[in-house]
């Protein structure tokens, strides 16, 4: 698990950065799943634009990298889950944080404001760099 420290406003830019970062150290785009707990990313707004069926459509073909709500109750799994914690409220937190690591395989990257986010993963002793 890694925690890239972000201000809720900042959290999807944040998460965006470290997608890229995944990208380009051989993450291919079907390994990556995007959660946000709060309003959704740009690209799933873009996505959904095509209708639900077409956006769903898009998770089983794994193609590219996935945008959805934390809150979903779909059946989401992918290698990598990038949850990005642009709510702060504490008890949706906690439970987009549990359920992210139930959908996460191999590794988590939440990106959020480190006060909110660290409590919930005793593990993690250091934030990654801002």
């Amino acid at each position: 698990m890694q925690l890239v420290p972000a201000a809720a406003r900042d959290a999807v830019e944040r998460a965006d950065e470290a997608v890229d970062t995944l990208l380009e150290s051989g993450r291919g785009p079907a390994d990556i799943l995007v959660l946000t707990v709060g309003e959704p990313h740009p690209w799933q707004q873009h996505e959904l634009s095509f209708g639900e069926d077409r956006y769903w459509a898009q998770l089983a073909e794994a193609g590219d990298v996935f945008y959805a709500d934390a809150a979903t109750t779909r059946p989401l799994r992918r290698d990598v889950v990038v949850l990005v914690v642009n709510d702060g409220a504490a008890g949706r937190v906690e439970q987009a944080a549990r359920k992210a690591l139930g959908h996460a395989g191999k590794l988590l990257v939440v990106c959020g404001e480190s006060a909110l986010v660290a409590p919930l993963f005793p593990g993690v002793s250091r934030p990654v760099p801002a």
